[in-house]
């Protein structure tokens, strides 16, 4: 993909948490600025790039920020990468890494991340009882690790202010994705045991994100960008 003004960007995906097997797709996401001058006209600039083979989403500042705001755990990865996974890093892409805090709140990365959680729960409940094919039950494992993931990545950011975008103990995480596909039941009490958690921590997150840090980050890319 060729677009002018990256930000931000890196690899994510199992890569980034330490999950990628032989195999693996290498996911990559990242944020660019539309030129400001497109932004006055009839017709909005395209907010979105997404390619396949390879694998890359590219969001425009504005929309990421939106994103952000409302805790999407995927583009939150974008700021809180190691810094051997970031591709490109620009000055107002440090600049966004450095207010990454402001971005949180405490209703919305909870429901942001148990939501996500029980969407791939009943991914793995409507596949029934483990006999299927090879592929299905491949992308059920997958579905399973990616909700153990979001449980412990977001409860983890709920109950410290930040995200450890690399897990801990990738092979228990390929382990539980096994027993999942085996058994779509099995990943009942981990469900239960995070959002008990999640209700009963004191969280050290906000109630409301800081968007007038957002907001003049923004405006410092929309000057950058102005060509009068």
């Amino acid at each position: 993909m060729t677009l002018q003004n990256i930000l931000l960007s890196g690899i994510v995906g199992s890569t980034a948490y330490g999950l990628a097997r032989e195999g693996s797709d290498v996911d990559r996401l990242g944020m660019f600025a539309a030129p400001t001058e497109d932004l006055h006209g009839l017709h909005r600039p395209k907010e979105s790039h997404v390619t396949t083979s390879p694998d890359s989403t590219l969001h425009e500042a504005a929309k990421w920020c939106r994103l952000a705001l409302a805790g999407n755990p995927t583009v939150m990865e974008l700021v809180w990468l190691p810094d051997e996974l970031y591709e490109t890093r620009t000055p107002l892409g440090d600049e966004l890494i450095g207010i990454r805090g402001t971005l949180l709140s405490a209703d919305r990365v909870r429901d942001a991340y148990l939501g996500y959680a029980t969407q791939q729960f009943r991914r793995l409940q409507g596949r029934g009882d483990g006999s299927f094919s090879a592929d299905t039950r491949k992308r059920t494992a997958k579905h399973a690790r990616h909700l153990k993931r979001l449980c412990v990545q977001g409860f983890a950011l709920y109950s410290t202010g930040r995200l450890a975008v690399r897990v801990e103990d990738p092979e228990s995480y390929h382990r539980f994705g096994e027993e999942v596909a085996a058994d779509p039941d099995a990943a009942v009490p981990l469900l239960r045991h995070y959002e008990e958690a999640f209700a009963t921590t004191r969280t050290v997150l906000p109630e409301q994100p800081d968007e007038r840090a957002a907001e003049a980050w923004l405006r410092r890319v929309r000057r950058h960008f102005y060509v009068g």
